[in-house]
């Protein structure tokens, strides 16, 4: 690995965020993983060896500021944590948490690199129905969920507040039991996360009245959702850690699907925002002057130069999607559709004929 770069690794800016180099994590392990068909067990290494320096945030400024960590970690340290894992088909893997690879897919309880069971929550999904202006400048919107969720109370702790905590009489504060039992191939051992303090290793002295002492209870939470503009029809939203509370464990994610309502003028074509138009044939042989109302309710004037024809494109410029940060990303084009009379009186005949005499 000596000689990597991390970022180029993971394929991720130096500027990127935890949470974009995690996505790039999973998906390369998924990639690469030894057990499925076109693996690489080497290429697998790289990525969780880069991943394992990158996420930490005291590993990851060494890195960036000296080329390598000091703990081990980095191009010329040595292997990382998880000693003697042998799961899938017997390949070991040096500080690969598998949890943190499968956890966010599949949800649920996972072992930890310590060997204790940790929690996950269930995610969320749900839907929301946007109008096409709230797509093209974002929006805010406030939903209601039924969900469990964390005790307001006791902070999660399950104590009433106040009083103190102490330790588990059950696992004798090692939130985990071990059990034997006896089959016919002889005595076994099993070893579980322990009921009476949910692997905390330590109960409340009171339990808080709000929630029985389990820290969480089902609860109506009002969520504020965030919805950034230019947003497409059918694109989902992550927020992290706002699905389903579990007694000490990691709450799961809201994932929510938005629906962008059509316009009745307007629809949209990567940056840019299409309309059509409808002018007079009289407008398009000499030339006129239509006001078109955008997106942000203003009236603007769109010249229509003579002679234009059927289906040419006349273009608003800077008044399409908006760019965060960059002002407007993309234009309004308007396809020019000329409206042919279906009825002429007497003298408008009596004129075309002259045009027509004229060669018009």
């Amino acid at each position: 690995m000596a000689g990597n770069d991390f970022y180029n690794t993971l394929g991720v800016d130096r500027k990127a965020s935890k949470d974009d180099i995690k996505k790039a994590f999973h998906k390369l392990a998924h990639q690469y993983h030894p057990d499925k068909r076109g693996g690489n067990e080497a290429k697998f290494k790289e990525v969780n060896e880069a991943y394992q320096t990158l996420s930490d945030d005291t590993k990851r400024r060494e890195y960036d500021t000296y080329g390598h960590t000091f703990n081990g970690a980095g191009p010329q340290g040595g292997q990382g944590g998880f000693e003697g894992f042998s799961g899938f088909g017997g390949q070991g893997f040096e500080g690969v948490d598998l949890g943190d690879i499968f956890g966010d897919i599949f949800g649920g309880g996972y072992a930890s690199a310590t060997g204790s069971h940790v929690e996950r929550g269930r995610d969320i999904s749900i839907d929301i129905e946007i109008s096409f202006e709230e797509s093209i400048f974002g929006a805010q919107r406030k939903v209601l969920l039924g969900k469990a969720s964390q005790c307001d109370t006791c902070g999660g702790s399950g104590a009433k507040p106040g009083t103190k905590m102490k330790k588990c009489a059950t696992c004798n504060g090692k939130g985990r039991v071990t059990e034997m039992r006896k089959s016919f191939l002889g005595n076994f051992s099993t070893v579980h996360t322990c009921n009476a303090c949910n692997g905390k290793g330590e109960t409340p002295e009171e339990k808080c009245k709000t929630c029985g002492g389990m820290g969480i209870y089902k609860k109506q939470e009002e969520i504020a959702i965030g919805v950034p503009p230019g947003i497409n029809n059918g694109e989902m939203l992550r927020m992290s850690g706002r699905g389903e509370a579990v007694a000490q464990g990691i709450p799961g994610d809201l994932y929510i699907k938005v629906h962008v309502k059509p316009h009745a003028l307007y629809h949209r074509e990567g940056n840019n925002l299409i309309m059509t138009l409808d002018v007079k044939l009289s407008d398009a042989l000499l030339g006129a002057t239509y006001k078109v109302t955008t997106l942000d309710g203003k009236q603007v004037e769109v010249k229509v130069p003579e002679g234009v024809k059927f289906g040419d494109t006349l273009r608003l410029k800077d008044r399409g999607v908006p760019n965060p940060g960059r002002g407007r990303a993309g234009d309004i084009l308007i396809h020019v559709n000329i409206k042919t009379p279906t009825r002429l009186s007497g003298k408008a005949k009596k004129m075309i004929e002259e045009l027509r005499g004229e060669g018009l």
